[in-house]
């Protein structure tokens, strides 16, 4: 979740009046911060969460390793007081993705313990958690619906147009086979995906990855699974 005033959902309103409160509260909270060097584990999967980590700026990525050998790539993302292990904070259980460093990071720290006192000062903090936190669930859920339900073509369009909308959370990666995780493929399946848009003349190769050639072809593609 974001560490920013609420900018949709019901309390939104209430929160961009109270962000003076709550920035002063995590002020007091993140006060530890700790260098993390690129490559390095914010959290490992499966490991027990007993802290918060606010990264305020820097790219991390998220990612799922399954006992059979695959990997699911959430993706990367560009922090901005970003907050991670809140999720693990309320449920207590242990954290379920592999969050890592994609750059050195600067980060701040919070025991789960300094968080829980906050709460109990601060009752109406929880409504902040619930709303971002709703908000992030909702926006991860579209992603792992659409990886599950439409065939990786449409999925590869669908991502290049919610980038081309500037509403796509997380991003991809330049190598291959972490474009191909992030989609919950291989390689092979994942270069026939592209190569069916670039021949359908929908997206064009560059040196910054792919790229939409014809928006309107696109969305007919697509149909009516678009919300613009």
């Amino acid at each position: 979740m974001q560490l920013k005033p609420l900018t949709k959902g019901r309390f939104h309103n209430i929160w961009q009046q109270d962000d003076a409160l709550i920035e002063k509260i995590f002020q007091e909270l993140l006060s530890e911060t700790q260098m993390i060097h690129e490559d390095e584990y914010l959290y490992r999967q499966g490991q027990v969460v007993d802290r918060l980590i606010m990264v305020q700026s820097g790219r991390i990525s998220l990612r799922y390793s399954a006992e059979n050998g695959r990997r699911f790539q959430l993706g990367a993302m560009e922090c901005d007081e970003q907050l991670f292990g809140e999720m693990e904070f309320f449920t207590g259980y242990r954290c379920q993705l592999d969050i890592v460093a994609e750059e050195p990071l600067t980060v701040a720290v919070c025991s789960c313990d300094r968080l829980e006192e906050a709460l109990n000062q601060h009752p109406r903090l929880a409504i902040f958690f619930a709303s971002a936190m709703a908000i992030d669930y909702q926006d991860m859920l579209e992603i792992f619906l659409h990886r599950m339900l439409y065939p990786i073509v449409h999925n590869v369009a669908y991502d290049l147009y919610r980038q081309h909308q500037n509403k796509q959370p997380m991003d991809g990666f330049h190598k291959k086979y972490q474009e191909a995780e992030r989609f919950g493929t291989t390689d092979r399946v994942y270069r026939r995906a592209v190569k069916a848009l670039t021949d359908a003349g929908l997206v064009t190769r560059t040196k910054q990855g792919l790229e939409i050639k014809d928006l309107d072809g696109l969305r007919k593609f697509l149909g009516n699974d678009i919300i613009d």
